[in-house]
């Protein structure tokens, strides 16, 4: 059962409704209500009003993301919401989407990215140190397969245990017992949420590279509602929208979301320049207001680097990573 909210503002009673669909999440309210107000200043005459709804992902607590297969756990929902009308656009951060969205979608807009970064967050008792201080055989929690692999290579003094549920509940697992010496989250989310003080340590690339999309909001919108996708295309971030093309391109070709893809990426001066622009979907993306060319180049670079990678080994290393992810 979605919950309807009426976003707030000055608008008439008049003017017309546009439907923000989000996940229930306290998370996901606060990203989705800071894109509306972003809309809301682009169009001040405009009503909004917020759907929200649980989803898949939100109702599997006792499985590790990595297990459960399913490749629209935080989607499906908004999805055939949107496709059902009952929704105009819907809110997600970009690291949920498939690199490959069912017929009939696009993401209209990606917003500014936030510090895509992943964080350490310490049990208080642990307050001030960092990972590689923590005693001997240190549980940290993480649902991401991604985070483990990478930093039980970089720690393997340390051992790495699934944790599941939303923000404040992992939070909540963390402070009030002592399962786990820390766990490490997105710090896009704790900044969102106001709990930047939690953060003992932010991890660098060369300690762990983040997701692909991780940082970004997106908005999808049905490919065939113009009318939306050219509102929503006032949000767009043209930087923020090439890097997020290269990484898409970069996992679709390494086998999609259900391989652990990490990367770290950055766009040089000049490559974002004025070109004619296009409809032409990138890895799922519309992005009116940014260059083709400028978009086709960094799909472009995506594949180019899961090519080499693939040569050079990596389809055998993932398979591999998948049966002992299966086998666990």
């Amino acid at each position: 059962m979605a919950e309807v909210r009426p976003a707030t503002g000055e608008n008439g009673v008049g003017s017309r409704a546009i439907r923000v669909g989000t996940r229930r999440s306290q998370l996901a309210r606060i990203q989705t209500d800071s894109v509306v107000e972003m809309l809301r200043e682009f169009y001040p005459d405009l009503c909004f009003e917020i759907v929200a709804m649980s989803t898949t992902g939100d109702k599997i607590l006792d499985t590790a993301l990595s297990k459960i297969g399913e490749k629209s756990l935080f989607t499906k929902e908004l999805e055939n919401a949107l496709e059902r009308n009952e929704v105009d656009l819907v809110v997600h951060s970009l690291k949920d989407l498939p690199t490959s969205l069912p017929p009939g979608f696009t993401i209209g807009a990606i917003c500014k990215r936030e510090n895509p970064l992943d964080a350490v967050v310490f049990h208080p008792k642990n307050c001030g140190k960092t990972l590689s201080v923590l005693p001997e055989k240190s549980v940290i929690g993480t649902s991401s397969l991604r985070r483990a692999a990478q930093l039980k290579k970089k720690f393997p003094q340390l051992e790495f245990r699934d944790i599941r549920g939303n923000l404040n509940t992992r939070l909540k697992k963390l402070d009030e017992k002592e399962d786990f010496s820390a766990i490490i989250l997105a710090a896009a989310g704790l900044k969102r949420m106001g709990w930047e003080n939690r953060i003992g340590q932010l991890l660098s690339p060369e300690d762990c590279l983040y997701a692909v999309g991780q940082g970004a909001l997106a908005v999808e919108v049905r490919a065939k509602d113009q009318e939306t996708l050219n509102m929503v295309s006032a949000l767009q971030d043209g930087e923020t929208v090439l890097c997020c093309i290269a990484e898409r391109a970069f996992m679709k070709r390494l086998g999609g979301c259900s391989v652990p893809v990490a990367v770290n990426t950055m766009l040089k001066d000049g490559q974002n320049e004025d070109g004619p622009n296009d409809d032409v979907q990138h890895v799922g993306i519309t992005a009116k207001n940014v260059p083709g060319q400028a978009q086709e180049a960094a799909e472009n670079l995506g594949i180019e680097l899961a090519s080499l990678l693939l040569s050079k080994g990596a389809k055998h290393i993932l398979s591999v990573a998948r049966q002992l992810n299966d086998a666990c």
